[in-house]
């Protein structure tokens, strides 16, 4: 409320008289607000929505017989986000190894149990036919029948002139050789001369069993 005065003839005559001004500030004010919280509300919803939702990690479990017909289970990990696949094959000892597919990088990781080491090697067209069905499918069990199911033997050479700094990998594979030295393979056939020094067995849901033999190529 603000007090006016009005002039007349013989005497000051004082009236009351009402300002709206205050009150349409406050009005525009407050609409103002509300746009703006409007605004940063669909802003905020538009870029969640934009952002591809994470996808949770798949565990699945591979049962399958070994060379004697006894069932072996295997652990496998997928994450489609970013095209990893995690094996963890298990000895008749328990002891644990694990190998990793890096598909988007094109990389096998072998860690196995009882050695200082991780092995590199890069994908060829049979690794990823073989990891296509673990990366698709959304099963937790796969059941191989030991009558179908094919079995392979890959010899990779140890490079161990080429060691690599763990330093430069992508971060999976810096975190499963974490405190170890890393080393290129290639696949040979080794010599008569040249001693396997271990093997890791692991099968894909394709009814391929794959067994991994390690050597030491020379200087």
């Amino acid at each position: 409320m603000v007090r006016c005065w009005k002039h007349s003839e013989n005497r000051l005559e004082e009236a009351r008289c009402t300002s709206t001004f205050p009150h349409k500030a406050f009005w525009v004010s407050l609409s103002a607000s509300l746009l703006l919280v409007i605004t940063v509300l669909g802003l905020t919803g538009h870029l969640n929505l934009s952002q591809p939702p994470s996808q949770p990690l798949q565990v699945a479990r591979i049962t399958f017989p070994d060379q004697t017909g006894v069932l072996v289970n295997q652990s496998v990990i997928v994450d489609q986000q970013n095209e990893l696949v995690s094996l963890s094959v298990t000895s008749p000892t328990n002891k644990m190894s694990t190998v990793l597919f890096d598909i988007k990088h094109g990389l096998i990781c072998y860690r196995p149990v009882n050695q200082d080491s991780c092995f590199l090697r890069k994908m060829d067209q049979s690794n990823y036919d073989n990891v296509h069905s673990l990366l698709h499918e959304s099963q937790s069990q796969f059941q191989l029948s030991g009558n179908e199911t094919q079995r392979q033997t890959e010899f990779l050479g140890v490079l161990a002139a080429s060691q690599v700094d763990v330093s430069v990998l992508e971060e999976p594979l810096q975190a499963l050789c974490q405190d170890r030295s890393v080393h290129w393979t290639t696949r040979a056939e080794p010599s008569k001369q040249r001693l396997v020094y271990f093997c890791i067995d692991i099968c894909f849901p394709s009814n391929i069993c794959v067994s991994v033999c390690f050597y030491y190529l020379p200087e």
